[in-house]
């Protein structure tokens, strides 16, 4: 019955999780060898592994007080980002704030009637996709999941459908990146292949995907709405996100709100041009959305202690989500302190020499997927693989463009499964359960994988 309490295993708080993850590699550092590459800085001036040049280093195991500030150091080390999703989040809740967004889809919903509204599932996959796939948004796009969790909730569907509108948008755009600079940018200058070459393909590989993952979501959406017993999330409380569906149609899309949604869709083509040409980062980035912020509320007519009160929610909103990204940074602090992430790696890529080709594309899909538990950054991870994957690849018979794909294949979608990575900040901001995401989740992924592996072997077999 709905209110017994059921029993059976129950996943730890997510920061006990993570912080069990901080205290499993540090025990990891007293068994496994120290061991480094050589780096250098390459022609773009980006520090990279010397492939080949893996070597034992003397053992410099983590004890536990060391583990413990790793998860201060943690959150030192991710500030960066850490700020950058506070400044990104209060920035485009403001956005949110004003209407403008719940209007927009208000005035999606009265052209599409009945089941065609599901359809609203896969165009904002594309949209989202398409945002990562080219600028390479991830984190400011986390603002939308409140509001993408009320919309679904409205519509009959429920927190798991909106949660992953947003989640595999971004996802999936990592992996099916055309042009994104933060991955495959960094991992085809470390090839040596022509910047953005075989987008193509890649824009083929992504849209094979989306399919895959529109379809799963689309069918899980159209049985809770047919039957509301058949969510994972049934019972559960999200009064606090949740919105009607008479009250979503009744959101107003004036003037007002469309010139809030054009300022957004201008600040993003700055923010794209700016990326481009001027080589912004976080910081012009989040001032870009400082200013849209201070735009949209003098178009909605808020003064500043209306627009200061309604950014001090938005920051308490992520908060938790923050403490989430520099935890799980700690499990990195102490897998460098120990020396043993690089002997990690080397090992990982061993079993690969010598394998068939066919197989060989296969098994660095999945051991990039893997090290994305390890290295939850696109641009770190492929400084550490790409340059021990490049030659490998060459001596496999694999082209470097394979190589590359099979890099982004596994960095891109496994954000939003390892708890290392997003997964809890996603799972966190839609109120619903980080075990409750994955039983949903995991066989998705597992789909998207079987995909993964046929495009893979695809571009072996064209000679891609």
């Amino acid at each position: 019955m709905l209110g017994e309490e059921k029993k059976g295993f129950k996943l730890p708080h997510i920061y006990v999780l993570l912080v069990s993850i901080i205290l499993l590699c540090a025990a990891a550092s007293w068994v496994l060898p120290a061991g480094e590459f050589e780096r250098v800085k390459n022609a773009a001036g980006r520090t990279v592994v010397v492939s080949g040049s893996y070597h034992v280093i003397e053992s410099t195991p983590v004890g536990l007080f060391a583990a413990i500030k790793a998860v201060y150091a943690g959150l030192v080390d991710a500030a960066d980002v850490v700020f950058f999703i506070f400044v990104s989040y209060a920035s485009i809740s403001i956005l949110i704030a004003t209407g403008a967004f719940n209007g927009l889809i208000s005035a999606l919903l009265k052209k599409l009637k009945g089941k065609s509204r599901v359809l609203i599932i896969p165009l904002f996959i594309v949209i989202m996709g398409a945002a990562a796939s080219t600028i390479g948004v991830f984190e400011e796009v986390l603002p939308f999941i409140p509001i993408f969790v009320g919309i679904s909730i409205a519509m009959g569907y429920d927190a798991i459908v909106g949660m992953a509108i947003i989640g595999l948008g971004v996802g999936l755009g990592y992996s099916g990146a055309a042009m994104n600079p933060f991955t495959v940018g960094i991992a085809q200058n470390i090839a040596e292949l022509p910047p953005m070459s075989g987008a193509a393909y890649r824009i083929f590989c992504h849209a094979a995907m989306i399919a895959v993952s529109s379809a799963y979501t689309v069918r899980y959406a159209l049985k809770v709405q047919a039957d509301p017993t058949k969510s994972l999330v049934y019972g559960e409380d999200f009064s606090k996100l949740a919105m009607s569906e008479d009250a979503l149609s009744k959101s107003p899309f004036g003037v007002r709100e469309k010139l809030v949604l054009s300022i957004f869709g201008v600040a993003l083509i700055v923010i794209v041009y700016g990326c481009k040409v001027w080589g912004w980062y976080f910081e012009e980035i989040c001032a870009t959305f400082l200013i849209m912020a201070f735009l949209s509320a003098l178009v909605m007519g808020w003064g500043p202690n209306i627009l200061a009160t309604k950014i001090v929610t938005g920051l308490n909103d992520i908060a938790m989500a923050c403490m989430m990204v520099g935890i799980a940074r700690g499990i990195l602090v102490v897998l460098r302190q120990g020396h043993i992430i690089d002997t990690i790696v080397y090992n990982m890529s061993l079993p690969l020499d010598g394998l068939p080709v066919w197989l060989a594309g296969e098994a660095m899909l999945i051991l990039q997927t893997l090290l994305n538990f390890l290295i939850p950054s696109g641009s770190g991870q492929a400084a550490t693989s790409m340059p021990i994957m490049t030659p490998l690849s060459d001596i496999l018979g694999i082209s470097r463009q394979v190589a590359v794909l099979a890099f982004q294949f596994g960095d891109g979608i496994s954000n939003i499964l390892w708890p290392t990575a997003f997964a809890p900040v996603v799972a966190g901001l839609a109120g619903v359960k980080l075990g409750t995401w994955w039983k949903w989740f995991v066989p998705l992924f597992g789909w998207i994988l079987v995909t993964q592996m046929a495009l893979v072997a695809i571009g072996i077999y064209i000679g891609w």
